[in-house]
């Protein structure tokens, strides 16, 4: 099943860069175009199953981009704009969008929008699963299995391996993965993360001897997740 890809437009880089990290968490790929013009060029230069476009942008305007790509396709569109006049509303569900979110919003719903939109659109399947080898994440079960046997986690350690698995080879720095803590880790120490990380290899090592080496620690800056070579592979984790 492909895990179905997204396209976010949006000229402010911390708003656009939290939507990606919530969509990202949610299992799905993430592209980012912060002005009209390069968005039209990833749009031509590759399918996506979903636009997620603010409507003000530098450049060509999300209302011109709805336009364009309803004249090529039936790919879903969200529109995530300030603008909260009906009239304004109105305009960009009749261009074609799918759903309309105003500013501010809640990150996690606007990804439950996603998830509904895409439900609804027979282009693309929701992700029920991402993996890598032998270790998959379920996020609709809540469960993870290594080499067929299920992992017993915590709910943080849950939200820490899924959102490694679903960026792999990627570094996660430790304030990121904060971020997954109840309260954003707010009241968490930086530390509580390698606790965390290495709670989860003892069980990753409890099925697999060498298996805690698929979360390798890259120093000073945070975590990633890899498949050894083999399980004499001496890369990877730093004490």
């Amino acid at each position: 099943m492909a895990t179905p890809r997204v396209l976010v437009v949006e000229d402010d880089h911390t708003t656009a860069d939290l939507i990606a990290l919530y969509l990202r968490h949610e299992g799905y790929r993430v592209d980012v175009a912060h002005t009209g013009d390069e968005a039209r060029a990833r749009i031509r230069g590759g399918r996506y199953d979903l636009l997620i476009l603010d409507v003000m942008l530098p450049g060509v305007d999300g209302l011109d981009l709805c336009r364009e790509v309803r004249e090529e396709g039936e790919t879903p569109i969200i529109f995530v704009t300030a603008r909260t006049r009906e009239r304004e509303r109105i305009e960009g569900l009749d261009l074609g969008a799918d759903d309309y979110v105003t500013k501010p919003f809640r990150p996690r719903e606007l990804v439950a929008r996603a998830r509904a939109v895409l439900r609804r659109s027979s282009s693309a399947p929701t992700p029920s699963w991402v993996g890598v080898g032998t270790l998959r994440v379920d996020e609709g079960r809540r469960a993870v299995t290594f080499a067929g046997h299920t992992l017993d986690l915590t709910a943080t350690e849950f939200r820490i391996v899924h959102d490694l698995v679903a960026h792999p080879g990627y570094v996660r720095s430790r304030d990121r993965l904060l971020r997954l803590l109840p309260d954003d880790g707010r009241n968490a120490l930086s530390r509580t993360i390698d606790v965390h990380v290495r709670n989860i290899r003892k069980k990753l090592e409890a099925i697999e001897t060498g298996a805690a080496r698929w979360i390798e620690t890259v120093s000073g800056e945070g975590y990633r997740i890899r498949e050894p070579k083999s399980a004499r592979d001496p890369g990877g984790v730093s004490p």
